[in-house]
């Protein structure tokens, strides 16, 4: 189970490290895109600034669970990791009630079996 977890907080990460990319760098491209249904797309350009902040806190979210990897306590890695995986589902549970359901699936869902995994490990 300690793999299942390990690879389910990469994948975890990895999204974030997306997400970071398309709010802080592609907001008026593939963040249009990506939220064509929950924001009009005459409102991307005067957002970018307010999508960029959002991009920056994915990256921490991203750091803290890729820092997890680096720890050799196993008390230690196992409380970082639920701490960052936890973060993350509840912004993903509170994006799929004020943005759009999808959210939960992409976002808190693959969180939220992380947690699991690492409990069962």
């Amino acid at each position: 189970m300690e793999i299942v977890a390990k690879i389910l907080i990469a994948i975890v990460a990895i999204e974030h490290i997306y997400i970071l990319w398309m709010e802080m760098f592609a907001w008026e491209t593939k963040g249009k895109e990506v939220f064509k249904k929950a924001l009009p797309a005459e409102m991307f350009k005067p957002t970018k600034g307010l999508a960029a902040n959002q991009g920056l806190y994915n990256g921490f979210l991203a750091a803290g669970l890729i820092w997890s990897f680096l720890i050799e306590d196993p008390k230690w890695q196992t409380n970082i990791s639920l701490f960052f995986l936890g973060c993350v589902a509840v912004a993903g549970i509170y994006g799929a009630i004020s943005a759009t359901k999808r959210i939960f699936f992409v976002q808190a869902l693959p969180a939220i079996l992380g947690i699991l995994a690492v409990l069962l490990k």
